[in-house]
């Protein structure tokens, strides 16, 4: 145990708020076409760069979930490198890294150019409302510092 105070269950009302949208963004992602597997590999990379325990423990079970694989797991930190993501995925993992790392530098012309390349502007919408959402689950799974033990927790305890 950490000490501190799970924001989400000191403040459900909040933590609520927060899961509805996270629902209304999956719902907008299968209505655009855009697969599980895509979505799972955004919030797994976002928690990867926000160093968050919790969430890439339960997204990195969830991508498996989705049919991915672990060697694709295993290589996400250097996508860029590997030949093994899909035009479609690349796009989303680079704008999904533009939306996380905001405060280095905000998402350019030629990277959101690049984005619409490949992904239509309701995946685009919909993948950048994505990396917003498991930025904000990333922060409040940091803050609270939520434990992970041996296993797939899908909950705080």
């Amino acid at each position: 145990m950490s000490g501190r105070v799970f924001i989400d269950k000191q403040t459900p009302v909040v933590f609520k708020a927060l899961s509805s949208m996270a629902q209304e963004v999956r719902a907008a992602a299968e209505s655009v076409g855009l697969p599980r597997k895509t979505m799972e590999l955004v919030n797994v990379r976002v928690s990867q760069l926000n160093r968050c325990l919790f969430c890439l423990n339960l997204h990195s079970r969830l991508l498996l979930e989705a049919g991915d694989t672990s060697q694709r797991l295993a290589v996400l930190p250097v996508w860029e490198e590997s030949d093994l993501f899909d035009d479609k995925e690349r796009a989303a993992l680079a704008l999904a890294e533009a939306v996380t790392r905001v405060t280095d530098t905000h998402l350019s012309d030629a990277e959101y150019a690049a984005a619409a390349r490949h992904l239509s502007p309701d995946e685009i919408s919909v993948l950048a409302w994505a990396a917003i959402a498991i930025n904000a689950f990333n922060r409040v799974s940091i803050i609270s510092k939520h434990p992970v033990k041996s296993g797939w927790p899908s909950t705080p305890e």
